[in-house]
């Protein structure tokens, strides 16, 4: 999937991203081989997650420096909150687990590592540092909902594939990398690969993506 020159760039330069959006995790979404319990397990995690998530979205509105910058991260921050969450509650309610439950989930130790290191990187940083460390998992997951879309054998977790493969996520994910790209360009010029931000901008990328790895890897243990 391209959702732009940037992340296309980072995403190329970083050993550890077919680990992340071909994990045996993913697979198992794919062919409907995930154990029910994980897959729950996954999602109270990630419930938590994107609260931190919309947070550090939040603070992407503060770090803009225009009006288009802010209404593309306030547009995502709803589209977490009203949507994507709304995913979690529905299925999670759909096994017997209510909101206030999933709510109450005990954060593990690659959920605090992820969302602790991606609101690090914007309050330390700027927007650049923010984006860099936020991508991942919002562009990611739109590569992983449609490559698992032309590929599923099973419809086990259609819903959730659906959702990340879906035309509303899809647009989600372009308007990201156009908010990315375009917060580069002005920032760091036309050349960013020449700046000497573009290394750090990578590691802060690469680093969210292993990150991401361990997050999978917390959701195969139940």
């Amino acid at each position: 999937m391209s959702y732009g020159d940037t992340f296309t760039a980072w995403r190329d330069a970083t050993p550890a991203w077919p680990a992340y959006t071909g994990h045996r995790f993913v697979q198992g979404l794919g062919d409907g081989s995930l154990p029910r319990a994980a897959f729950l397990h996954y999602l109270k995690q990630d419930y938590v997650f994107l609260i931190h998530f919309s947070r550090a979205w939040a603070l992407a509105v503060t770090k803009a420096d225009t009006v288009d910058e802010m209404r593309l991260a306030a547009g995502t921050v709803n589209g977490l909150i009203n949507e994507e969450i709304a995913l979690h509650i529905k299925t999670c309610a759909e096994a017997g687990i209510d909101e206030a439950t999933v709510f109450a989930t005990e954060e593990q130790q690659a959920n605090l590592a992820y969302t602790r290191y991606v609101l690090d990187a914007g309050h330390s940083g700027d927007l650049l540092d923010l984006l860099a460390a936020l991508a991942p998992c919002v562009l990611g997951y739109g590569e992983i909902g449609a490559h698992l879309e032309a590929k599923q054998t099973s419809d086990t977790y259609a819903d959730w594939i659906g959702t990340y493969a879906g035309p509303d996520y899809q647009k989600v994910c372009h308007d990201v990398g156009a908010l990315i790209d375009g917060a580069v360009a002005r920032r760091i010029g036309d050349d960013p690969m020449s700046s000497p931000r573009w290394d750090k901008l990578q590691t802060r990328f690469a680093t969210a993506t292993r990150l991401e790895v361990g997050f999978w890897d917390m959701g195969l243990d139940p």
